[in-house]
């Protein structure tokens, strides 16, 4: 009796053991192996300056790399389909928008997806107020010359974009509506080649994050008429307002986001999220992506509950603007 119960205690030791063993490695288990993250525009542009910030991080926390992905075209929603029709295993991401999650559904109406139904939120990176910008030569000195410049002269002048739906596109198609004009747009793939070519002084002006303006801004390559934001940024203190510069309608703000594909795990999705705040809590990624002008999301805002709703509610937002563009 006593090798029987010394044999039985040895037993349940061992399984306990193992079970101890197991339980860990199977919570554990993701990711065994690199993630790849779409990025829905060129290189240089601030959905990938903002998404090589954050996952650098999140890849330390995760114990794997996240290796990034630019696909361009049709202003972010050929990445997007892509992504919706990765496999839901957590090892294909992506980093969406107010124009691939939101403003496409208006634009698009043969869109391959739907951002509510193909993708599961897992967190809101970054908020990116929008700014009126011209070639550093462009005739207008201030917001209201540009105003009064461009009505006169809107079937010569051109806007750069990084495609229709993209965040350039979206936010200055909601400017001339609301300044009532037309003017030729000129599409990039991506926000990078747009900026640069408004660098170059090949294309007038452009709506564009603030992201992908700061350094231009103050090395003096381009000019910047307004932030369209209730407050300057810090990072852009000489910046005036629309309100303050004389266009209090227009106001806009982009955003950038973590999704998966549908039906991906709970358990995945909480274990991005987790990586993905960790990397906005880190003082170096604050200061980063603050000293890019952007606006960090509080941990409420990061939830992918706050994220769905966002998504709604953007969607609602932008499709009677966007409807008749289309």
């Amino acid at each position: 009796m006593t090798f029987i119960r010394a044999l039985t205690g040895a037993c349940a030791a061992a399984l306990a053991s193992l079970s101890a063993f197991v339980a860990p490695a199977g919570a554990q288990t993701y990711p065994t192996r690199s993630i790849t993250m779409i990025v829905p525009f060129a290189a240089g542009g601030p959905t990938d300056v903002i998404s090589r910030i954050v996952t650098g991080h999140m890849a330390q926390t995760l114990g794997q790399s996240i290796i990034i992905e630019n696909v361009v075209g049709a202003g972010g929603t050929t990445a997007t389909s892509r992504a919706a029709r990765a496999a839901n295993d957590g090892y294909t991401l992506i980093t969406g928008h107010m124009g691939t999650h939101a403003a496409s559904v208006p634009l698009y109406p043969k869109l391959a997806y739907h951002p509510e139904k193909d993708f599961e939120p897992i967190a809101l990176l970054a908020g990116t107020p929008i700014l009126i910008l011209a070639r550093k030569d462009f005739p207008p000195k201030d917001l209201k010359e540009f105003v009064a410049y461009v009505k006169a002269n809107a079937e010569k002048v051109n806007a750069a974009h990084a495609g229709v739906g993209s965040v350039s596109h979206v936010s200055c198609e909601l400017l001339h509506s609301i300044l009532d004009i037309k003017p030729v747009g000129v599409p990039f793939n991506g926000t990078g080649p747009a900026m640069n070519a408004l660098v170059a002084g090949q294309v007038d002006y452009m709506c564009d994050q603030i992201v992908n303006a700061v350094p231009q801004i103050n090395a003096g390559t381009i000019k910047a008429y307004a932030i369209a934001t209730p407050e300057r940024n810090p990072s852009l203190p000489n910046v005036p307002t629309t309100a303050e510069a004389g266009l209090p309608k227009f106001q806009a703000q982009a955003w950038n986001a973590m999704f998966a594909p549908k039906g991906t795990s709970p358990a995945i999705l909480a274990s991005l999220n987790a990586a993905a705040s960790k990397a906005l809590d880190d003082e170096t990624v604050k200061k980063r992506l603050l000293e890019l002008g952007s606006v960090i999301p509080s941990p409420a805002e990061r939830t992918p509950e706050a994220l769905a709703a966002l998504v709604k509610n953007e969607i609602a937002k932008w499709t009677p603007v966007l409807k008749p563009a289309t």
